[in-house]
């Protein structure tokens, strides 16, 4: 009985908590996963530590859902990469603003 306890407790929390805050990726894994040469994974570093950043000025910005849904698909497969949530934010922004 009180093994579903800790899903009940989970369930009941709500979604955007997670999401107030720009989550924390480790960069050199994220970096070290992409293997490349040296100049690749410098440039990787530095194209993640650029978004997170701009995410870091931005992120309340963006709406509670999507901050949601982002950081969700982001990492979805065990890591998180600020470039991908940077990018999926954007277009969640983009895609309510543009004409239909």
């Amino acid at each position: 009985m009180l093994l579903h306890l800790p899903i009940v407790i989970l369930a009941a929390l709500p979604p955007t908590s997670v999401a107030k805050a720009v989550p924390t990726f480790d960069i050199a894994r994220e970096c070290r996963s992409e293997s490349g040469p040296e100049i690749s994974l410098e440039r990787c570093t530095q194209d993640e530590e650029r978004a997170r950043s701009q995410l870091q000025i931005q992120w309340t910005q963006f709406a509670a859902r999507d901050r949601s849904i982002c950081t969700q698909e982001t990492t979805a497969d065990g890591s998180g990469s600020y470039v991908e949530l940077l990018i999926c934010l954007e277009m969640a922004r983009d895609a309510k603003t543009q004409p239909r």
